[in-house]
């Protein structure tokens, strides 16, 4: 589907949600398939709009929403947010955005070489946190269904095996248990704390969300309680941005009164 098609399809499901008196989608079908055949239209509901986007709309490239979620495997709010925000939104706006997961948070490196990881929730907790990011190493796409099922279970450590049998039944315990237990394992922490450190403004909490590389209380707060919401609005944004940038005529540097690069330069080392 067309990314005009996505957006106005997603914006309908982020509607619906907020109670606008728009088609209700309530169909098994992710947005990007809406369209795809008027069995499925008829279906979700947007048969109307599906012919509406069929004669017009720009065929445009837009990039997803990019979500980074910061998190620690045993974290009461961070098993609130992949359970019942993150993973939800995703499921349903696959299209528009896409997850990286960095288990690590408030972990603390050390150089020990028994354990070079302190937990907050101790030795579970780091445990927990080096399964999910071999879990993320090994099965790429469907890391987050199962690092969801862990997450949403009673106990996440002990629904680990189960988990990754069902959404990533190519990938073995055993790989993932070498993982965890090998070098490997220490490596993907080391990552992730480094790119948890590298963070700016640095994290002050957990669960710490990122939208496209940027952080805002105002958009953290707005994801703890709809996500879904969000990530529509700033796919509109980026929509309405590239294509306005599209459709505005390109001119030259002289019309845009731009000053040769050695003019520019020769003046900033004059300050």
């Amino acid at each position: 589907m067309k990314p005009w098609g996505l957006l106005v399809l997603s914006l309908l499901l982020c509607a619906e949600r907020s109670g606008a008196s728009h088609p209700k989608p309530a169909c098994r079908y992710p947005p990007s398939q809406w369209c795809r055949s008027l069995e499925i239209a008829l279906q979700c509901r947007v048969q109307k709009q599906c012919m509406e986007l069929t004669a017009t709309g720009p065929d445009r490239s837009v990039s997803p929403v990019a979500v980074t979620l910061y998190y620690q495997s045993l974290c009461p709010g961070s098993r609130v947010f992949i359970s019942q925000q993150l993973f939800p939104t995703w499921s349903m706006l696959q299209d528009i955005m896409t997850v990286t997961l960095v288990p690590y948070g408030n972990t603390k490196e050390v150089p020990s070489a028994k354990s070079p990881f302190v937990c907050q929730g101790g030795e579970p907790e780091c445990l927990g946190n080096m399964i999910e990011a071999c879990i993320v190493h090994l099965t790429g796409p469907s890391s987050l269904q199962t690092i969801y099922c862990m997450e949403a279970a009673a106990d996440p450590l002990t629904a680990a095996r189960p988990c990754l049998q069902l959404y990533a039944p190519s990938v073995s315990w055993s790989t993932l248990d070498s993982c965890v237990k090998g070098g490997l394992g220490h490596q993907l922490m080391h990552a992730n704390a480094a790119m948890t450190r590298a963070l700016s403004p640095a994290h002050l909490h957990v669960p710490w969300v990122t939208f496209n590389g940027e952080y805002t209380a105002e958009r953290e707060t707005k994801a703890m309680s709809s996500l879904l919401q969000l990530v529509c609005q700033l796919y509109q944004v980026m929509f309405v941005t590239r294509t306005v940038k599209a459709r505005l005529p390109r001119q030259t540097p002289s019309e845009r009164g731009d000053k040769p690069a050695a003019v520019v330069s020769d003046l900033a080392f004059r300050g």
